[in-house]
């Protein structure tokens, strides 16, 4: 089914929204989720709270592209079980090194910190547009998807070594990119 149909579902209050919605992004959903919690039970629950979250939002929200929203939704409720999960334990070293990666792009704010939005997001979507396709492959994977580093080199057949310093410049660059746009 055709994602505005899917969206005009949502609007009429048609639960065959959820429906649609659940067999046209599980997939894609369960990929990101699973790359920040790994544990089936945790998952599962997540998958149920992203299509709760989509009926909550939809309307009033009408998203231009419903995989984008879906898989935001999906990551955004994933890394706060996550955070809740592991406040009071040691946390999973496959996150810190995510969090301290992208730490490094928010100079002194925190992730939290409301930033224009719309242009944080065409900043990022230009700095994309700049890079070779491998490039952006590897960068999208680590920061929207979670792959691990390893999940990526083997996907590039390259080295876990080039893969890493590949994302070091690429968040060098878009850092250069930030600060002269007057982000940080």
């Amino acid at each position: 089914m055709e994602d505005s149909r899917i969206i005009q579902l949502f609007f009429q209050r048609d639960e065959e929204a959820i429906e649609e919605v659940s067999r046209k992004y599980s997939a894609y959903c369960s990929k990101i989720v699973w790359n920040v919690l790994y544990n089936k039970e945790d998952c599962d629950e997540c998958l149920n709270d992203v299509w709760f979250t989509l009926w909550s939002r939809i309307p009033p929200d009408r998203p231009k592209c419903l995989s984008a929203f879906t898989g935001k939704i999906a990551r955004g409720l994933a890394i706060d079980r996550y955070r809740r999960k592991n406040a009071a334990k040691r946390m999973d070293t496959h996150m810190i090194s995510i969090e301290e990666e992208v730490a490094e792009l928010c100079g002194e704010y925190s992730m939290e910190k409301e930033i224009d939005g719309y242009q944080i997001r065409e900043i990022l979507n230009d700095f994309l547009g700049t890079l070779s396709r491998k490039d952006r492959d590897i960068f999208v994977r680590r920061y929207w998807y979670i792959d691990s580093i390893r999940e990526i080199a083997q996907r590039h057949q390259v080295t876990e070594t080039n893969v890493k310093s590949n994302l070091y410049r690429s968040r060098k660059k878009l850092l250069k990119i930030m600060n002269k746009e007057g982000i940080l």
